[in-house]
């Protein structure tokens, strides 16, 4: 193995003897390396950089961290500029998905040594342009962390579009001083860095006493019922927030007994439908390519399908050229939806790995699926789109926000609390906002499902570079 030269998206894995058999405890020997380059190219002229991980013990069969895709979104959310190299170094893992109990993190003596018994491996496995003038490099150690407490899997399948998918419980605790939390989610192998659903799942004891082999006995026991309507991802809340931009409309259509009407492309484990339809009165329809996810949402996340929540398994962005194009024709009723909707949300992710975890796909937003759009939504209807930019310059949202500017009348934003997405809104119409004398049975509504503070944080986007 020769890994001299980088070359992009390289990605070679193999078994190396333990330098430091005396911590057997923690990692296997022989240990597994696994090495990917990125396919982002560096500068020329400019030295490469290599740096490794350490997996953490018990995760090694995590798709993270046993798989191309997983150790790509490692690479590319570890720095800007990623670096030109990264090294995962862990025990051996399993065929088998296996349930992952947190372990306590290595003394720092301990966690040394083994840094530095790995360090002639990492420089061997530098590449030589990281020897700039005959200096050696650094290669330094990134640490990866998360709140997961207990991982038990629950089902593994495979879907003709998305692939392999796990269904999972977790507990999860973001740090000592917070009461745990158990929750049951979805991901896909293709994208393991990326939770796709969660729904909170609800004990009957109180988790605030619990210790961590309490928790796992709750989790195996599966001693819980699902709150199915919960909007757990953290950019569902804001989503629900943009309906406030129509509440106006959707107040009257209540007032007149019609309920108010969504298309959700994307269904995932249908958290957000669930929502619309239970809390808010809404008429949803989901989009969703794979059938596997909605049985998925039907059996693990409590999605109820019924008159006024139903699903069609299909291309999203075909099926609402074909109804835009019924409609045009004067054929208004098409896969069972509403004539037209006053919203459509938009919960998709890009399927390019390469440019790590994104959203919507570049697809979304050619023009013409974005006529589709507003031919399928009413006068005073909105796009709801959650976004999560790629690792660029910022190109990418000034694309965005410039073509919806060309196609829309008016375009807001909402943030969302975990700094990697953000909500986009694009109306058909001028926008009247409610004042707050004159908050209405929606609006009120709206914000006991979702917390005022979001309804008055969104934000309009005047300008491109705003």
């Amino acid at each position: 193995m020769d890994f001299s030269e980088l070359r992009p998206c390289r990605f070679q894995s193999f078994t190396f003897p333990n330098p430091n058999p005396s911590l057997p405890h923690h990692y296997s020997d022989p240990l597994r390396v696994a090495v990917l380059d990125s396919p982002v190219t560096s500068p020329q002229g400019q030295a490469a950089t290599t740096s490794a991980m350490l997996v953490p013990p018990g995760r090694e069969s995590d798709w993270i961290f046993s798989t191309e895709a997983g150790h790509l979104h490692l690479l590319l959310s570890s720095s800007s500029p990623p670096f030109s190299r990264l090294v995962l170094i862990g025990s051996l893992p399993s065929s088998l998905t296996i349930p992952y109990t947190r372990v306590p993190p290595l003394p720092d003596k301990d966690l040394d040594s083994i840094q530095d018994s790995l360090l002639p491996l990492l420089l061997a496995l530098s590449p030589k342009s990281a020897f700039d003038q005959g200096h050696i490099p650094e290669v330094p150690f990134l640490s990866f962390e998360d709140d997961a407490l207990h991982i038990l899997p629950v089902k593994v399948l495979e879907g003709p579009s998305v692939g392999e998918m796990i269904v999972e419980d977790v507990a999860i605790q973001k740090d000592a001083s917070c009461v745990p939390q158990i929750r049951q989610r979805l991901r896909f192998k293709r994208m393991p860095n990326l939770i796709q659903t969660q729904i909170r799942l609800v004990p009957d004891l109180d988790l605030s006493h619990c210790s961590s082999s309490d928790l796992l006995s709750l989790l195996e026991s599966r001693s819980f019922r699902l709150e199915s309507a919960s909007l757990v991802q953290p950019y569902l809340a804001p989503m629900v927030a943009g309906l406030s931009l129509i509440a106006n409309v959707a107040e009257e259509k209540i007032a007149s007994e019609i309920r108010p009407s969504c298309l959700c492309v994307g269904v995932g484990g249908g958290a957000l439908l669930t929502c619309l339809r239970i809390q808010l009165g809404f008429d949803v329809h989901g989009l969703e390519t794979d059938l596997v996810v909605v049985e998925v949402a039907r059996k693990y996340f409590g999605l109820v399908e019924d008159e006024f929540l139903g699903v069609s398994i299909g291309d999203g962005i075909g099926i609402i050229k074909r109804y835009a194009r019924e409609k045009e024709r004067g054929n208004n009723r098409l896969e069972k939806f509403s004539s037209s909707f006053d919203a459509v949300m938009v919960d998709l992710d890009s399927e390019d790995i390469i440019s790590g975890v994104s959203a919507p796909p570049l697809e979304f937003i050619e023009k013409d699926v974005l006529l589709a759009v507003k031919a399928v939504l009413c006068k005073t209807g909105i796009l709801v789109m959650n976004v999560i930019p790629p690792l660029d310059d910022g190109s990418f949202y000034r694309h965005l926000v410039s073509v919806l500017s060309n196609m829309f009348v008016e375009l807001y934003k909402i943030d969302v609390q975990d700094n990697e997405n953000f909500v986009i809104v694009a109306t058909r119409s001028e926008i009247q906002i409610s004042s707050a004398e004159s908050r209405h049975q929606f609006l009120r509504k709206l914000e006991e499902v979702i917390g005022p503070q979001l309804v008055f944080s969104i934000t309009k986007i005047t300008s491109y570079n705003a």
